[in-house]
């Protein structure tokens, strides 16, 4: 693909975003015990190229968090595969988790707004959805 494997530029691109957030992370010393940090894109990208040997905005991503409070260590959700049966339309990763479940736990677990109906109007982000990333 034209983005590259471990060279090209998407690897560029989350090396830069890694070192942010390690810098980040030493910059904020005894703070980041205390501390939840959550990254998320607007958009992923299909796990299949396109004509252009590149790749297409794509509908499901990943999320990362640290902190402290977090849980970290493992792969939170359900990871359905690569083989184009899993894909969603045969080329695009398949959206397991919504993103204000991982934001919903943040806001009602770490920042203690109970309050989730308000911060996600219509979403049912009820506390049993919770993928228990938080201690």
């Amino acid at each position: 693909m034209n983005e590259g494997s471990t060279q090209g530029q998407i690897a560029n691109v989350l090396t830069e975003f890694s070192q942010s957030l390690a810098a980040f992370w030493t910059d904020l010393g005894d703070l980041a015990e205390d501390t939840v940090v959550v990254t998320m894109s607007e958009f992923g990208r299909t796990a299949r190229e396109n004509g252009n040997r590149g790749t297409d905005h794509g509908h499901a991503n990943v999320m990362f968090v640290m902190g402290g409070p977090v849980k970290g260590g493992k792969v939170y959700g359900r990871w359905p595969g690569l083989d184009p049966s899993q894909l969603y339309e045969g080329r695009d990763l398949a959206l397991t988790t919504d993103f204000r479940q991982v934001l919903g736990e943040a806001v009602y677990s770490h920042l203690g707004n109970k309050s989730l109906n308000e911060v996600f109007p219509g979403f049912e982000n009820q506390t049993g959805k919770f993928l228990r990333l938080l201690a």
